[in-house]
Parts: structure tokens; sequence; C-alpha cells
């Protein structure tokens, strides 16, 4: 794609000088020790966290020490997910498109049939084979049908935290039923979760065994609804009058502080140095609460601000501090990028739609990828090739099912000229028009059922006392 890596001397957005790096001597150091270590990885994945909301974009809201990491570490600037949780959290942990899983429409719902398909290789378990402890602290959001759907089934030494989003911060609550779960059992405790995640977290990264290289992976709910906050956090934004947002600014501040914990714990085990920690959120920002900035759209949709997110890569010594990534890239790249680095096999029945990002996150190379497709269901989707992206009804949001559009509606974007997405060239660019649609069919095609469970709890489920645990099968 023909777009261009930059490196900055400030973290922001509005930094006013481009530097561009000339020292080859470090690529090559990096690229070396990189091909020949096996880093810790740490995934740090905020939940709803607008493109905008964080300071070192540009928000004003406090998060210093995501700041921190963002000037530390290398920003990845047209960084892609999917427009909703559970869908995010597949390619993640599949480096495939959740077409592919029947999960690309809407999420997994509290009271679904389904969840992540059990021929599916995680990245836990494929890291888990290379020789990695594994451990997940917080949203889950890929089933708990039954135990094997659990993340202790999938991969995961240690799990802690919650199964389903929209759970209640301090009862672990959600819809009546106690989502709260230590290695999938059900766990009673007091406390806001964000905190609770962190003290788990950091517990992990002091007992750990150093001989072994170590993946955490920390999906903060945060700051997704219910809006909920500790009131000393509260009380560091009672100037802005809207409850919500309010609420929404301290738990991104919250979680800001969860995560220099985090780092903290890093530091004093001395792990840092040989410690990747990557940094995004799952979706774009919800709107009226969070800040997309000048980007159209919101979660739940096709249009940038509904799938391009801020992210941080951070490994001191092998990445460039202050380096700025302009190449598309997308969570599916993760899954053979990590494995990749970690030394482990990307032998596998199943083909990735993921591509070894290493190269264009470190060295700067063009992105791996000639199209991203940003997701396809039977009622809509999107794709970009290079700068071109399509839309196909794009007003119609992520949990869409019914009835079916009695017309299609499609609209055509080249992204360098016009990253608002404000000029529709559809009808000015005809063959750019049909190459795009042949593609997104293309993709249409390879899609296996979508598992669509209603958006509402059916009259006759009966919620059990724990999810995911033996009085709901």
């Amino acid at each position: 794609m023909n777009t261009r890596r930059d490196f900055l001397r400030n973290a922001g957005l509005g930094a006013a000088s481009l530097v561009v790096s000339s020292s080859t001597v470090l690529a090559r150091r990096s690229a070396d020790r990189a091909s020949g270590s096996r880093p810790n990885i740490v995934f740090l994945l905020a939940d709803d966290l607008g493109f905008k909301d964080a300071g070192f974009c540009g928000g004003m809201i406090k998060t210093p020490q995501i700041d921190k990491l963002a000037a530390e570490g290398t920003r990845l600037d047209q960084f892609y997910v999917q427009p909703v949780c559970s869908p995010t959290r597949s390619s993640l942990m599949t480096g495939r498109y959740p077409m592919r899983c029947g999960l690309q429409v809407g999420v997994v719902r509290p009271w679904a049939q389904h969840g992540l398909p059990l021929d599916e290789r995680t990245l836990a378990q494929a890291l888990k084979e290379a020789g990695y402890t594994t451990a997940i602290c917080g949203k889950w959001h890929l089933g708990h049908l039954d135990g094997r759907y659990l993340p202790t089934s999938r991969g995961f030494d240690h799990q802690y935290g919650h199964y389903n989003g929209a759970l209640d911060y301090f009862t672990h609550i959600r819809d009546k039923g106690l989502d709260w779960n230590r290695d999938d059992k059900p766990l009673h405790e007091e406390g806001y979760t964000t905190n609770l995640i962190a003290d788990e977290s950091v517990r992990l990264i002091e007992e750990h065994d150093v001989s072994r290289p170590l993946f955490l992976y920390v999906p903060f709910n945060a700051p997704h609804s219910p809006f909920q906050a500790p009131q000393s956090y509260l009380n560091t934004y009672k100037h802005i009058k809207a409850r919500n947002k309010r609420a929404f600014a301290a738990m991104v501040t919250c979680m800001d502080d969860a995560i220099g914990r985090i780092v903290a714990a890093l530091d004093r085990r001395n792990m840092r140095r040989n410690t990747l920690i990557f940094f995004c959120s799952d979706n774009g920002g919800v709107g009226n609460i969070s800040d997309n900035g000048l980007l159209r759209g919101q979660k739940g949709q096709l249009y940038e601000g509904g799938i391009r997110v801020p992210a941080i890569a951070v490994w001191p010594g092998v990445l460039e501090a202050g380096a700025l990534v302009r190449e598309p890239l997308h969570m599916v790249d993760m899954y053979p990028t990590l494995l990749k680095l970690a030394g482990a096999s990307l032998e596998q029945p199943l083909a990735l739609d993921g591509k070894d990002a290493w190269p264009t996150i470190a060295r700067g190379k063009q992105s791996p990828h000639e199209e991203i497709l940003l997701n396809v269901t039977p009622y809509n989707g999107a794709i970009r090739c290079g700068d071109w992206k399509l839309i196909h009804n794009g007003k119609l949001g992520a949990n869409y099912t019914d009835p079916r559009p009695s017309a299609d509606t499609f609209e055509l974007f080249n992204l360098a000229d016009d990253p608002y997405e404000k000029n529709d060239l559809s009808e000015k660019n005809p063959q750019k028009l049909r190459e795009l649609k042949r593609r997104l069919e293309f993709y249409a095609g390879q899609a296996a059922k979508a598992n669509i469970p209603p958006n509402r709890m059916p009259q006759d489920f009966k919620t059990p006392k724990a999810w995911g645990h033996s009085d709901h099968l």
C-alpha cells in the first residue's frame, strides 16, 4: 500500500516536526534481536475506547501511562479491528477473519448457543505449545456454552475475569448471573473490575517463573458500559456535567492507572527489555460518549470511526521510540506476527488471513496486505484495497439482522485524499467500484453461516447463578 512510515519527536498527533530515521544500525540490531529472542508478550485491550480519547491522540482525558507507552514505542496509525467486541477477539485469537468462524454479525450474547468454533487453534494454544506461560485477565467474550469453550480449554494456563460484556463493575453481575471467575470457576469477591484485573495481572507478573516466556492477555472491560467508576475518579472529572461522559472519562483514567501498575510490575521484575507490550481498542468509540475525532462513524459501523483504533507497540531497544507507522494493518495480523516472534509454529489445518506485520512495525516496510477485509455479513460489508475503501450498506450496524434491505447501497472512498469519508466516488470511478465489489463478493462466497443469537434474552431462557457453569447447561 502506497503510504509511508514517519518518525515523530513527540507522541501527539500535533507534533510539528518529522524526523526520518537513518539508524540502520538500530534497525539491524532490532531485527536480529527480534528474530533470535522469545519475548514476553503483554497484550492490553481497551473496550470501546474512541480514536481520540487518549491523551497521545489529542484527547482531553488524562491518560499519562498510555501516553508514556506511546512516547516510548511505535504507534500504528491505521490499525483496523472489527466494529464490535467478539469479532475483534476472534481475529486476535485465530488470525482469521470472523466471517470464517461464523462470528461476523454482532457479539456472542450471554444466552448464545455458540462461541469461537472448537476447531480453531487459538493464539494461547500456539504460544503454550511453544513453551509460553499463558494467562488471560479480563473479558473473554468468545463463548461459555460449556467447559470446552472456556479459556482454560482454549490454551490459557490461567484465567481471571468475566465471559460476557456489560457486567456491573462492582457486583460482577450480568443479567442476574455472576460473571466473575478464576481458572474458570465462579469467584465471589469485592472490588471494581478494572482494579481487580490490574491486581491479578501484577500478581502473575510478580510470581512468574522468568525461565519461561510469558503471554499475558489483559482485555479490560473498561470503558464499556455500564458507565461506572470509583468516586475518586469521578471527582477528577466533576467539571463534566453529562453523567455518562463524566463516568466514561473516569473509567479511562482508572484503566490508565491499571496499565501503569502492570508496566511498573514488569519493571520491578526486570522484564521490560524483553517484553513486547501491545495496546489497542477492540472497536471504535460510542457516539456522544467517546471521541473518534474527525473519523466518520462509531462503534458498530464500518466507517473508519467504528474500526480504526489507537494502537501502540512497545519493546525497548527493539522498536524505535516515537515512531509512527501509517501502513494499514489489521488485528488478524497479530496472530502470525506474535507467533513468529515467539518461535511458534504457523503450520495448522485452517488457513490464516493475517500476515506477519513485524517488518512493517519494526522496519517501516509496506503493509503485507494488498487488501484487507473489514467485514462481510449477509447484510453489509467493507473492504480496503490500497487507498481505496468500499462500504456496502454502511448505515447498517453490526447487530443488524432483519429485515434484509430492499436496496443495496455502495460507497467508494479514497482514504489518502479523504480520510474522513466525506466524498463518495462510486459514480466517478465505476471500474474501481466493480473491482472492489468483486473482491467483497469473493469473501462473501467463503463466509461461514453467521451465528446470530437474538439481541434480547429469550423469554424461556433461565439465567444461571453463574455464567458458564453447570446450571447453565
